[in-house]
């Protein structure tokens, strides 16, 4: 029976393994590397990375990181590529071989394959004394002296090197190429990130009619917009130029302190000069400017005119806070 310490001690043993084989890598990084960059940044084509077991699977990762910064790039596994995957190859493609041996029998087979084709092949490999190590264009060398499982068996440290390398490759990339956050937003426009990165102000204000009453409106007039317009508040026009805006926080207070209300108006109400964005910004500058203020509405507007209005709630409906 394991105990619990001895449980604990042997995941800290795993990951200072791991930690000591990504010290290793650093030691690692020289001109290769950077030539490497200047290859893969500069490739006309895909970016092919192929491998066999454990390492596919890091290579699968690897092309969705590259995919993802705006590098095209696609997985060929080694085993299929000589029964007919070779054909997905095209002149401007560079390859990336995958191989903690470099000695993997079917890794041994593609090679001649790949060389007849004439395309760059870059090698992930630990074994610089391997049939991998000396036919690649460029080995990036990745030491692992052992395993971090117990046996040394199964791919564990090898696997964190060779996703950090492939890592270290996409970042360098990116940032070679100019790769920029709004770059980043073409490619993933679904889920939390995307929205953080794509969604405009005017997105939001394009979705709901425009609350608006006049300087001189009543205030049943002022109450009908509001409602009808469900955004909690109404902007306040003189002659088509915004003057300020009436919420329904600003509505109650009123209504408490004034017995009649027949003769008052809008421009009785209103806050003036009211907290705008404008509809080209991006909504998360939205969500930042509303919690600084600690206001739950902002004022949109199109150059100078008005566009519209924002609301707290739209926010949260989009999964931004």
């Amino acid at each position: 029976m394991k105990s619990d310490k001895s449980i604990l001690e042997r995941g800290l043993e795993t990951l200072q393994t791991e930690i000591d084989v990504l010290q290793g890598l650093l030691v690692e990084m020289d001109k290769t590397f950077v030539s490497v960059v200047h290859k893969l940044a500069n490739c006309k084509g895909r970016i092919v990375v192929t491998g066999i077991g454990k390492s596919a699977l890091i290579g699968q990762k690897m092309v969705a990181t590259f995919n993802s910064t705006g590098s095209p790039a696609l997985f060929m596994h080694a085993a299929d590529a000589i029964h007919g995957d070779l054909g997905m190859i095209t002149n401007h493609d560079v390859l990336i071989c995958i191989s903690k041996s470099g000695e993997t029998p079917e890794i041994k087979v593609l090679i001649p394959f790949l060389k007849n084709l004439g395309n760059p092949i870059i090698a992930f490999v630990s074994n610089k004394n391997s049939f991998l190590y000396a036919q690649a264009d460029f080995a990036l060398h990745i030491p692992v002296s052992k395993e971090a499982e117990p046996n040394n068996l199964a791919p564990t440290a090898s696997t964190t090197a060779q996703l950090a390398m492939g890592d270290a490759l996409a970042s360098a990339v990116l940032f070679l190429k100019g790769f920029t956050a709004s770059d980043f937003a073409k490619f993933h426009p679904g889920g939390s990130l995307g929205k953080y990165l794509y969604l405009k102000v005017g997105d939001f204000a394009q979705r709901h009619e425009q609350p608006k009453v006049s300087v001189n409106s009543p205030v049943r007039e002022i109450i009908m917009e509001i409602t009808s317009k469900r955004l909690g508040a109404t902007a306040v026009l003189d002659e088509n130029r915004l003057v300020g805006i009436i919420t329904d926080g600003d509505l109650r207070r009123m209504l408490e302190n004034t017995p009649d209300v027949s003769s008052i108006v809008a421009g009785d109400i209103m806050s003036p000069q009211p907290k705008c964005i404008q509809e080209s910004e991006l909504a998360t500058q939205a969500l930042q400017m509303m919690k600084n203020l600690s206001i739950n509405q902002l004022i949109v507007l199109s150059g100078e005119n008005y566009a519209g209005i924002i609301h707290l709630h739209d926010l949260i409906k989009e999964g931004l806070i």
